[in-house]
């Protein structure tokens, strides 16, 4: 875009030769203070010589014949200008104002808008109101074929958050209330459901650790803070146990494992294969519930062999391992109650899937600015 010309009257021009002349400023000085162009102030300087000299210039007004002669030159070569441009147009034009719309469009680099509006004699709101019209169409559409796409990539579980966070990552310009109209223009909805089932078993005489994490959730680094926990899932064949460790850096889900038991066996074996997958350095806090398979001897045995220090929530204090709860009821939101697992094997290649190729690697959390625990990973090594 050519940026616009700049006029200054007499009395401006006059200032600034006065300001050079008489206070014996820089002319590059005065042009960087004043924003001007050098050329243009060596000009009227030049001009105003002349005019000391006796002809015309900044001070003294041209003669009416002189003033003809510059108005006729002008005039003259605009018409020579217009002439050229209506040249190039005439090829294209045709009869009908959309051809004609779509020549200004093209002829913007020869000219501004206002001059073509004026040579092919069109309003300039009507070449901006057809524009408009032209461009909102291919937009909408562009942008609602991204969210029907991002919304099923998501098997329908994102809401209008993470949907415009997903278009934005995609280069669209686009608002979560948007995001939402659009929703409601082709009937997509999250598909979410509340359900919560006590699963801890905290009446027993064994050792209880103190609650270390204390809600801090948000460690500095990775594999300085660990939360797990268990949940069960409703298969046609019985019940099937998740037990599953999270990093709280990043939120991934860094081991877990499942059976048709709810044992000291399964929190150990996901932990295990944490620390096989993670290598943590000792000192690392493992928070879990008071549940009896975490206050076992096996459990406390591996934390202890590797190093690890137990940390347990206060009792009857579900908050104080809310990350892992929230885990498992997006889990099941998203995926668990929207399944009807015939057997104990469907159930574990589906929740294995989740984990893995979702929510760990692609699902957007809003605790992490809307990016994936894998990202968040990758740009912290």
């Amino acid at each position: 875009m050519k940026s616009p010309r700049r006029h200054f009257d007499t009395a401006f021009k006059l200032q600034v030769v006065q300001m050079i002349r008489d206070q014996g400023l820089n002319v590059g000085q005065v042009c960087r203070d004043l924003n001007l162009v050098d050329s243009a102030v060596r000009r009227w300087l030049a001009q105003y010589e002349a005019e000391r000299a006796g002809g015309p210039g900044l001070g003294k007004p041209l003669t009416s014949e002189q003033q003809r002669i510059r108005e006729l030159e002008a005039e003259n070569r605009r018409l020579r200008e217009d002439n050229t441009l209506l040249k190039k147009a005439f090829g294209l034009l045709r009869p009908g104002t959309e051809v004609i719309h779509r020549l200004i469009d093209q002829g913007q680099k020869e000219a501004t808008v206002s001059r073509w509006c004026r040579l092919l004699e069109v309003s300039r709101s009507g070449f901006y109101s057809a524009r408009r019209q032209r461009q909102t169409p291919k937009r909408a559409c562009g942008q609602s074929t991204a969210l029907k796409a991002a919304y099923l990539a998501s098997g329908g579980n994102y809401g209008s958050r993470r949907l415009a966070a997903t278009l934005r990552g995609q280069g669209f310009t686009v608002g979560r209330y948007r995001v939402r109209r659009l929703m409601r223009q082709h009937g997509l909805r999250a598909r979410w459901k509340r359900k919560f089932v006590h699963t801890t078993h905290s009446r027993h005489g064994l050792p209880v650790a103190d609650n270390l994490l204390q809600r801090q959730f948000r460690p500095a680094a990775a594999n300085q803070a660990w939360v797990a926990d268990i949940t069960y899932v409703r298969t046609r064949a019985g019940w099937l146990y998740l037990a599953a460790v999270m990093d709280l850096f990043s939120r991934k889900i860094v081991g877990w494992a499942m059976a048709a038991h709810m044992q000291a066996e399964l929190v150990c074996q996901a932990l295990g294969k944490a620390i096989a997958s993670r290598r943590p350095q000792s000192g690392l806090v493992v928070h879990t519930d008071r549940g009896s398979q975490y206050a076992g001897a096996a459990h406390r045995a591996l934390l202890a062999r590797h190093g690890l220090i137990a940390s347990m929530s206060r009792k009857g204090n579900c908050w104080d391992n809310a990350v892992m709860e929230r885990f498992f009821l997006n889990l099941k939101m998203e995926r668990v109650w929207q399944r009807d697992y015939a057997n104990h094997a469907e159930a574990i290649g589906d929740i294995n899937d989740y984990i893995v190729n979702f929510y760990n690697a692609t699902r957007l959390h809003s605790t992490l600015g809307y990016r994936s625990p894998n990202e968040v990973e990758r740009l912290a090594a």
